[in-house]
């Protein structure tokens, strides 16, 4: 019998344990929980090593605590100022260090944005967590067959933020091209989150001159303000300068014969 390894990650222990029982009772399903996202990340990195790769993660929507080392995928809408990339940080940085590993986010309450961002950060379904243990069984093994499962609630509100998400991303990739290759360099470091003094040391540039580049930034994105200006990069899919310190090349030395 081919055993479905499942990883249960809640920082709600009762609710964890619980379902982590609940599941295992299952022949064909074996079942671990951790209690937080860098615990499930140490869990993983565990069992890939001793080659007992984990099937699915049944991730908590509302997870709490920082995930040290993982970037939130490119969400729907600007994710960060309203407390919504716990768990989908987790999901984000599953799916970029295991991608044959499927998530499931479990959710107190069905929310189409939210869905939205947990299916661009690589989920493959949104359950609510008071559904059936046979519901949750069929979200399991479905994701196994790479479908992904949604509350038929859910789906028109899903469908319609993900085509406003695109419709966002394709202006913000237009107005990013509108940039000169300088201004795109200091766009990447203002996502990176560097101050004018510390763009002018990395670009050899005076403070100046990066100061006219940034307005210039500004003013072609359509924008008033340095966040802004950082949000709608990142729904272009612009990512921050490498802030590996620089290396500048000097001409070689000439000698006289």
């Amino acid at each position: 019998m081919v055993r479905i390894r499942v990883l249960v990650v809640d920082d709600h222990r009762i609710f964890a344990e619980s379902l982590a029982a609940a599941l295992a009772a299952e022949p064909d399903v074996e079942v671990s929980a951790a209690g937080s996202g860098p615990a499930a990340l140490r869990s993983l990195e565990r069992a890939a090593a001793e080659g007992r790769r984990f099937d699915v993660l049944l991730v908590d929507a509302d997870l709490g605590g920082a995930m040290p080392g993982i970037r939130p995928a490119p969400p729907v809408q600007e994710v960060g100022e309203d407390g919504l990339v716990d768990g989908i940080s987790l999901v984000a940085g599953v799916r970029s260090a295991q991608p044959a590993v499927r998530t499931v986010v479990l959710a107190e309450k069905d929310d189409p944005r939210r869905a939205a961002l947990a299916l661009q950060a690589g989920a493959s379904g949104w359950v609510a967590k008071d559904c059936s243990l046979s519901r949750l069984l069929t979200v399991i093994r479905g994701v196994l067959r790479d479908e992904t499962h949604l509350p038929p609630a859910l789906l028109t509100g899903v469908l319609r933020e993900l085509t406003a998400a695109r419709k966002h991303r394709t202006e913000s990739e237009r107005l990013v091209e509108s940039l000169t290759p300088r201004e795109r360099e200091v766009l990447r470091c203002m996502v990176a989150g560097l101050g004018r003094k510390a763009v002018a040391e990395r670009l050899f540039l005076s403070p100046h001159t990066v100061r006219t580049h940034m307005q210039n930034v500004l003013g072609k994105l359509g924008v008033h303000s340095t966040l802004a200006a950082v949000a709608l990069a990142r729904r272009a899919g612009v990512g921050p300068v490498d802030l590996t310190p620089p290396t500048r090349i000097l001409p070689e030395a000439t000698t006289s014969a």
